[in-house]
């Protein structure tokens, strides 16, 4: 830990760029940004020079650790659910009610924590869209399907959002995130009523010509590609058990990645097993797994040295009570990525432990509790006030727009969406479960 006081500021100049590439180039430069080969060359112009200058520094160590013991897994994981979902189909078409539409959203939000909110966003969005192709009045389903299934919804487990499973990674029980319950409750029971009222007016307006075409056009509900189901069964059971609390052997040695192991294995099973016109009607592409595993790799890299910056400095900051952090991590997660986010105020918080704050406190994951459950609630809700907040935000709204639906603008979707209906419950959340 002695070169944690080497770490000059500049050296978080590459992590704060990387950021701000991912949040900016969509805007600015979209068909550019595109292209997965793009983000490959960008990637490396400001990775490989932080990882140059890193070992250089004596530091290599410290890198090796991030991208073997950080990235390895987080990205593994993320490849499993992304396969696994990506084999499941489901198909059909029933009349688009506001009570149906509540239902499809009630699904997701519990399939979020079960499957990751990129699985079960990917798995529920098409039927959405199916079942709503005949009605005029959709984008608001489509705001708030943003909001619950490829957000708020994954807060219950480390499956559910990528911040969460790095808080896993770093002590973390699988099964403390059910103390997030309340609020998960809480969020989830009042988005869904304010969605049920704004779809019930909407639905109103429908013209009849519409609600008869959507009512003649029916299909029974199918589920394809269901051994898939058992494999995501296997992914959870994996993440439970496959950890070093029940397995002491997995501490150290060859046996530490036995968890990687056995997700590769699922990969490589739903890979054989699932129909190839199965994943191709679900438009299943290796493009959106590879951006992820490109841009995070120059996360991982360029926040190292922030990582150990923010640790020595975390007193300077000014930070202690628990809405600091809440809010801090949203808003931050809101315009970067609520995986970096997340890791970099946990850091903040272990160095304040380390000054001698907050002693008598009850700790998790070696943080006070308390912070750890404002860090995670504002990385995940937070995500969904922007379409860069998190990865399946622009995903479900590319998706969408494919499909005809004329989405709003980036601002346009904070205006009229998230900042109005999102962030006065956020601010809830924060009063009834962070005081």
């Amino acid at each position: 830990m002695e070169e944690i006081t080497e770490i000059s500021a500049w050296l978080l100049i590459p992590f704060i760029l990387m950021l701000l590439t991912i949040a900016c180039a969509p805007l600015i430069a979209g068909k550019h940004w595109e292209s997965n080969r793009e983000k490959l060359l960008i990637t490396a112009a400001i990775a490989v020079p932080t990882a140059i200058i890193l070992i250089c520094c004596g530091l290599g160590h410290a890198l090796l650790e991030q991208l073997v013991f950080d990235y390895f897994p987080f990205i593994t994981l993320l490849l499993a659910l992304y396969v696994v979902t990506g084999g499941l189909m489901i198909k059909g078409d029933v009349t688009a009610t506001p009570m149906t539409n509540c239902g499809i959203l009630t699904i997701g939000y519990l399939l979020a924590s079960l499957m990751g909110t990129t699985g079960a966003a990917m798995l529920m969005i098409r039927p959405l869209l199916e079942i709503n192709k005949q009605r005029t009045h959709k984008v608001h389903t489509i705001l708030f399907f943003i909001a619950m299934v490829a957000n708020c919804g994954g807060i219950l487990t480390p499956l559910g959002d990528p911040p969460l499973f790095l808080l896993y990674l770093r002590g973390a029980d699988f099964g403390w995130f059910l103390k997030l319950m309340p609020a998960w409750i809480f969020i989830g029971a009042t988005l869904l009523f304010v969605y049920y009222i704004w779809d019930t007016v909407a639905f109103k307006k429908e013209p009849r010509s519409a609600i008869r075409k959507d009512i003649s056009d029916k299909s029974p509900i199918r589920i394809k590609g269901r051994i898939n189901i058992i494999y995501l069964a296997l992914v959870i059971l994996s993440v439970i058990f496959l950890n070093s609390s029940h397995i002491p052997a997995m501490e150290n040695g060859a046996m530490r990645f036995l968890r990687e192991y056995a997700l590769i294995a699922i990969i490589i099973l739903s890979l054989a097993t699932t129909k190839r016109n199965t994943r191709k009607a679900n438009h299943f592409s290796w493009e959106p797994i590879q951006e992820v595993a490109i841009l995070f790799v120059g996360i991982f890299t360029t926040m190292t040295p922030a990582l150990l910056f923010l640790n020595s400095h975390a007193a300077s900051l000014g930070f202690s009570q628990p809405w600091q952090f809440y809010y801090s991590t949203g808003f931050l997660s809101s315009f970067l990525d609520n995986a970096p986010t997340a890791v970099s105020f946990y850091t903040v918080a272990q160095g304040l432990v380390s000054d001698g704050y907050f002693s008598g406190a009850e700790f998790v994951a070696g943080i006070p509790e308390v912070l750890l459950k404002a860090i995670s609630m504002g990385a995940v809700f937070f995500g969904s006030l922007t379409y860069i907040g998190n990865g399946p935000n622009f995903m479900v709204k590319s998706i969408a727009e494919r499909s005809g639906i004329k989405m709003p603008s980036f601002f346009g979707y904070m205006l009229k969406f998230s900042l109005i209906v999102l962030l006065p419950v956020y601010v809830l959340a924060q009063l009834l479960f962070l005081r």
